[in-house]
């Protein structure tokens, strides 16, 4: 009974280090890692995401983020090209490619990548002068960037973007700066007042001369229209009159008047033309006829008094 008990204890014992064994060797690898498997200290296979079992003691995992990741550059001092030392920090953010290569090519791959962005950050910002490093952030982070990515792809790394916090130069340096954009400043304001004084007084002048011609304009439209009105009623009453005239023409012819009408009438628009008024006397062309008829009546008139006379003596 013993030896069962000693020989089920003993069986229970190696059961329980087998379990413990193969408990040791269970890992989890998180979604956004690599692991790297190593035998006796040799790589053997790179492993994604999940439960992994590695035996213990003879293979082991090593795991490597896959994440970007953010490495802040100290400030340091850098010379422009116009030889004004300014204080620049930066910020580099990276991610991992090649998790071999990041583990295998670089020991301390956060120093690695300080220095270097250090050292090429003195080189590009010493290539320009103050005003340019200042305005130029953009062209500073490409190029920045462009060369850390070049360095660091042995490294397994790619570098994504590269940011310039700041760049401060010294206080005397930066008071000049304030005093040269204030008179900067009050030059443009002088410049924008005097220019819209200027287009002020164009405008008024404008507004004046567009005003006269418009006037001028108004004045000649009137005079022409007060012209044709005139000359409307002119040839209103001119070709009334005509008409007039072609009635009592036609209606004279019409009637067929004797000489001796036309006389009278004539007769009685002569006495009208004497009246003391008038200063013209109009005679008609052909005086032959009228004149021959004026006689008749004439010699008529006498006839007639001439019998008067006698008539008493009867």
């Amino acid at each position: 009974m013993l030896e069962d008990l000693a020989v089920f204890g003993l069986f229970g014992a190696v059961a329980l280090v087998l379990i413990l064994f193969a408990a040791a060797g269970l890992k989890v690898v998180r979604p956004y890692e690599k692991g790297l498997i190593e035998m006796l200290g040799r790589y053997q296979y790179t492993v994604d995401s999940g439960l992994r079992w590695v035996m213990p003691f003879i293979k082991r995992i090593i795991k490597v983020d896959m994440r970007e990741q953010v490495v802040d550059v100290p400030p340091q001092e850098v010379i422009t090209k116009d030889n004004v030392v300014v204080t620049v920090d930066a910020v580099i953010y990276y991610e991992a490619t090649d998790p071999v290569k990041l583990k295998y090519n670089v020991g301390r791959f956060i120093v690695a990548v300080t220095k270097l962005a250090q050292t090429n950050l003195r080189n590009v910002v010493g290539d320009l002068d103050l005003d340019a490093a200042l305005t130029s952030r953009e062209v500073i982070n490409s190029k920045l960037r462009q060369i850390l990515d070049d360095a660091t792809d042995k490294w397994g790394t790619r570098v994504v973007r590269v940011e310039i916090q700041r760049i401060e130069p010294p206080a005397d340096v930066t008071q000049s700066m304030h005093r040269q954009m204030k008179a900067e400043r009050e030059r443009r304001a002088v410049v924008t007042e005097a220019e819209g004084d200027k287009r002020s007084r164009i405008l008024k002048a404008e507004g004046v001369r567009e005003s006269q011609i418009l006037e001028a304009q108004g004045q000649a439209q009137a005079i022409e229209t007060v012209a044709e009105a005139e000359r409307f009623k002119l040839l209103t009453v001119a070709e009334g009159e005509a008409q007039a005239i072609e009635k009592v023409f036609a209606a004279i012819h019409q009637g067929d008047p004797t000489p001796d009408l036309i006389a009278i009438r004539y007769l009685e628009a002569l006495q009208g033309i004497a009246d003391g008024q008038a200063t013209k006397v109009f005679l008609p062309l052909d005086t032959s006829g009228v004149l021959g008829s004026v006689a008749a009546i004439g010699e008529l008139l006498k006839d007639t008094g001439s019998d008067k006379l006698a008539s008493p003596g009867r």
